[in-house]
């Protein structure tokens, strides 16, 4: 295949622009868009489409590859995107903000949805589609997401072993390592449960966060007692349902993934050396804020 050049052009500046100031290019260009530019279109300059559309190189001329490799792009992006409205979330959680923090949690489950949405980009691919380029990936895996990897320490599922293959990468390494070793977002909810006088056990706010969280009956019962009172400056409750949103939203995307997996490659093992559709049925008895769903047992 023809090898494409991904070297980033130079980055203009983004140039601001005021309300008169549009209102003035308005009048000038009678209510049409503008036509001429003297340096690169504002848009591509902000947006970097150009660059983007440069990302993709099929290993193959199978046209339905083009739909594989973008979707997995989108997805990335989509992994990136929600980890920066998790981290927002936890920063406003630590100030004691709980009403603000619905917000980034709010979009963050509007992400998972688009994110769920793009598996339907793939629905077209049967065995006998992905076998037309499958080989061509080697050892290539969405195992191997390092953003996603960042995605699912930040909700706290959390297992060191799986930065290993980041090793020989160690940009990439570190910046996992970091997220591994930090509070993951459920760390920063029990923290704030605790300040707010909820009685829970100092080894499950002090302890090492590169393990992952194990569900706790006095984690269940802080959440018992919230959802007891349903007035509206129980602004904690609502911290609950928005963290139940994204807990759905993402474990709706494994059930996605777990299915795509069927229908395009069936039992067959994986690329990246896993027992592929087996890995990914175990891997989904890892729940995401655990004490958040048993707790509806005793509400």
């Amino acid at each position: 295949m023809e090898q494409t050049d991904l070297r980033v052009p130079a980055q203009a500046a983004v140039r601001p622009a005021t309300p008169s100031q549009r209102a003035v290019r308005a009048a000038r260009n009678g209510g049409e868009p503008t036509l001429e530019f003297t340096e690169r279109v504002p848009y591509d300059t902000y947006v970097q489409a150009s660059t983007l559309h440069r990302l993709q190189q099929p290993l193959s001329d199978d046209p339905g590859e083009m739909s594989f490799l973008m979707v997995s792009q989108i997805m990335e992006l989509y992994f990136g995107l929600t980890c920066h409205e998790l981290r927002d979330a936890q920063r406003l959680l630590r100030a004691d903000r709980v009403w603000d923090a619905l917000a980034p949690l709010r979009r963050a489950t509007l992400h998972l949805e688009g994110l769920n949405a793009a598996w339907k980009g793939l629905r077209w691919m049967t065995p006998a589609d992905f076998n037309r380029f499958r080989n061509l990936l080697g050892e290539g895996s969405g195992f191997q997401s390092a953003m996603y990897r960042h995605l699912e320490f930040l909700l706290g599922l959390r297992d060191e072993t799986l930065i290993r293959p980041f090793r020989r990468q160690s940009d990439v390494y570190a910046d996992l390592r970091a997220t591994l070793a930090a509070p993951s977002l459920w760390d920063d909810v029990l923290a704030l449960l605790a300040r707010h006088g909820h009685d829970l056990p100092a080894d499950l706010l002090d302890r090492e966060f590169t393990a992952e969280h194990q569900p706790h009956a006095a984690v269940e019962a802080a959440w018992v007692r919230i959802y007891a009172e349903p007035g509206p400056e129980n602004h904690l409750r609502m911290l609950g349902e928005a963290l139940t949103e994204v807990a759905e939203q993402f474990g709706d995307w494994r059930q996605h993934h777990v299915k795509a997996v069927q229908r395009t490659m069936g039992a067959k093992v994986g690329s990246g050396g896993s027992a592929g559709l087996a890995w990914l049925q175990r891997s989904m008895a890892r729940v995401v804020f655990p004490e958040l769903w048993s707790a509806r047992t005793a509400m």
